[in-house]
């Protein structure tokens, strides 16, 4: 971490939670996107009259390029990266708040519960969270 770290604003730390969230879905959505690129036929050959199509004719160097310039998967798969980092490299306490608050569903404790599983207060419960967040906005570059 940083020397000082820059505070999130309050938009950027609702989003970076609802992506913990969503985590399992894009995940999901990552793997769909691409199974679809690589084995949906997209013909974007626009070349009806003859001659030589300036497209590349190499099947794999074509699924190759449709899955690098992807925005919508290279989006997903930035954020899906973020998370995994910062999840691999916290301690057990921060990992088990992370699967007790993010991604147990359906979501049956509050932050108490959560707090009195992991044995600690419900404001160190929230500095944890705090932590964890602010880890993510400097991995993502957001603000």
């Amino acid at each position: 971490m940083t020397a000082a770290p820059q505070k999130v604003r309050k938009a950027t730390f609702k989003h970076i939670e609802s992506e913990l969230f969503d985590y399992k879905d894009t995940i999901k959505e990552i793997e769909f996107l691409r199974q679809n690129i690589m084995f949906c036929k997209e013909n974007d050959d626009e070349n009806i009259g003859g001659g030589r199509s300036s497209f590349i004719s190499s099947p794999t160097e074509t699924i190759a390029t449709r899955l690098t310039t992807h925005k919508r998967l290279t989006q997903l798969e930035e954020i899906a990266h973020a998370i995994e980092k910062v999840y691999t490299g916290l301690p057990e306490t921060h990992r088990q708040l992370i699967q007790l608050k993010y991604w147990t569903k359906p979501q049956l404790k509050t932050w108490d519960g959560i707090a009195s599983e992991l044995h600690v207060s419900r404001r160190q419960a929230f500095n944890w969270r705090d932590e964890i967040i602010n880890l993510l906005a400097e991995v993502l570059g957001w603000r």
